[in-house]
């Protein structure tokens, strides 16, 4: 059941949805989002949402000790009609951040929030409760990789005055472990935005110092004030690479216990997000969710990370293995197929199989999966056949340099080992599992690679399982780009996958932005946002690119 793809060309302003810039309102504003107070500097949020009830999140600034914080539901932004109030504590112990659960709300509710602690009252948040019953349209904003040393939270200011946008979804690295010495620095230290803390996150308070540190940028407040925020984590939300051992970018010998950093890394996550929290570590780890959006969709986020996900396989230990084709062959089969490496657990599967069930017995058109990292077959083709050459190439990418893209390209390898490419035996798991709850028709929503991606998807066997839909990073460079291929290099590159690899239609690795996808009950439509600029807080969002997902009687397929 393939998925067709209308493809329109790129567009300047962004059509039905409105324009998006720095100065544009929406019809339907979102209150103001910036306050001069000293107790709310991390401004207010709300997120993971059902259908009577929604997370409320703030973070009480300066106190010393416990906090008594009141909180206020209403049905209109002067808070006239006060629906819900109560009062909840913030402590130390949870670093004075604030999560309340609003109770007993209506489907598909629009509402306004607020708190009040030393007299001051916080900026006014407004959200919605998920949808009930018959549901025509509802839109999804995809957003990944927003590192605080590449540049301002633009992306997600556009997001905010997004007047088609339901609900956010992070898929992923929504905050960087590096010091103010690592990956972007040289940005950093050019436009101000230098991490804190200046060293890697390592423990519980240098995790809450970099959330906090993120959670002061003006784009990120508007979003978290405007919409409600849903989200999966990816890697660095720890460290680079993680998996059930270690992590590629953790050395014990002088960072410690793995276990501990990583432990440390979810519990700020859980403070400083506004998800909802089970309490204790093991379910903590266990961050997967399913959102029933009305008859229309249902939406289930994966866990990638902490529950199950093998050691990622490491090509400096075989480059010098690979000498002829047989080589390759074994290697891919015996190494990067090893059955046993796995990317979700049998918890994770259990609610992937209940959701896809319950959802394709209830006949709704979509079934979205939040997906941190790409799934589509994206093996690197050998790019000097297409008259990419080391003159166009950095010097850490010549032939001969190390693991780069041409050594990659030769051998018909995966371009990274820690996305799905590296675990085919997984895929090819999740496939089956997801064929034998009748859902072949998959929408995947994806981050983690900095590009902007639509792509078919099948299984090894050639079934069609789907569309992903993947986005470029809020600031993340794309790899071409950031890793300094010269002139119209990046460009063609990505000409380049586009030509040798089947499952990807389109991709753009040249801009920052996100993705807004509106689910309809017989197509949806997938319209790319870039922002003109990251390294200044005044910027202008543009259409770049536009497609329409169909469903059809027979299910759904793609058409070039």
């Amino acid at each position: 059941m393939p998925i067709h793809i209308n493809r329109r060309s790129a567009l300047v302003g962004l059509g039905s949805a409105g324009v998006l810039s720095a100065c544009t309102p929406v019809a339907d504003p979102a209150p103001a989002t910036i306050s001069s107070s000293k107790v709310f500097l991390h401004g207010v949020a709300s997120g993971d949402p059902d259908a009577t009830s929604i997370v409320l999140w703030t973070r009480i600034s300066g106190a010393s000790g416990d906090v008594p914080v009141s909180w206020e539901v209403a049905s209109d932004a002067g808070f006239t009609n006060v629906l819900k109030t109560g009062t909840q504590t913030a402590s130390a112990a949870a670093d004075f951040t604030v999560k309340v659960i609003a109770r007993d709300l209506s489907p598909g509710e629009r509402v306004y929030f607020r708190f009040k602690a030393f007299d001051e009252v916080s900026p006014t948040g407004r959200t919605k409760t998920l949808p009930a019953g018959r549901v025509e349209n509802f839109g999804i904003a995809l957003a990944s990789c927003s590192n605080y040393c590449f540049g301002h939270f633009n992306a997600y200011d556009a997001i905010a005055k997004d007047d088609a946008i339901d609900l956010v979804l992070h898929t992923g690295d929504y905050i960087y472990e590096y010091g103010a010495d690592g990956w972007g620095h040289e940005t950093a230290s050019t436009i101000g935005r230098a991490h804190n803390p200046a060293h890697e996150m390592v423990t519980l308070d240098d995790y809450r110092l970099r959330h906090a540190q993120y959670k002061t940028d003006p784009g990120s407040q508007a979003m978290h004030a405007a919409h409600p925020f849903v989200a999966c984590w990816d890697d660095h939300e720890s460290t680079n690479n993680p998996w059930m051992g270690g992590a590629g970018n953790h050395q014990p010998e002088t960072e410690g216990d793995w276990i501990q950093r990583r432990n440390a890394s979810i519990q700020a996550y859980y403070e400083w997000m506004p998800v909802r929290d089970p309490g204790t570590v093991e379910a903590r780890t266990e961050f997967w969710r399913t959102y029933v959006i009305g008859d229309l969709a249902t939406l289930i986020t994966l866990e990638t990370r902490h529950t199950a996900r093998g050691e990622q396989v490491d090509y400096s230990k075989y480059k010098d293995t690979l000498k002829s084709p047989a080589d390759r062959d074994a290697f891919m089969s015996d190494v990067i197929g090893d059955p046993t490496r796995k990317m979700i657990s049998r918890g994770m599967e259990d609610v992937l199989t209940a959701g896809l069930s319950r959802s394709v017995a209830a006949r709704e058109p979509w079934r979205v999966i939040g997906n941190a990292s790409p799934i589509a077959r994206m093996l690197v083709p050998d790019v000097q056949q297409f008259g990419i050459t080391p003159a166009d190439a950095p010097a850490a990418e010549q032939p001969g340099a190390g693991t780069n893209l041409f050594w990659k390209g030769e051998w018909n390898l995966p371009f990274y080992t820690d996305t799905w490419d590296g675990y085919p035996a997984a895929r090819e798991a999740f496939y089956a599992l997801c064929r034998a709850a009748g859902a072949s028709d998959l929408l995947v929503l994806t981050g983690d690679s900095h590009s902007f991606w639509a792509n078919a998807l099948s299984d090894a066997s050639g079934q069609p399982m789907g569309l992903e839909v993947g986005t470029a990073g809020i600031t993340s460079p794309g790899d071409f780009v950031e890793s300094g291929w010269l002139g119209d290099s990046p460009e063609r590159l990505d000409r380049v996958f586009e030509a040798a690899l089947d499952e990807v239609r389109w991709t753009d690795n040249l801009h920052q932005g996100y993705v807004r996808v509106v689910l309809g009950r017989t197509e949806a439509r997938v319209s790319y946002v870039a922002v003109d600029t990251v390294l200044l807080p005044n910027y202008t969002a543009r259409l770049i690119r536009e497609e329409t997902v169909l469903r059809e009687q027979g299910g759904i397929s793609w058409q070039a």
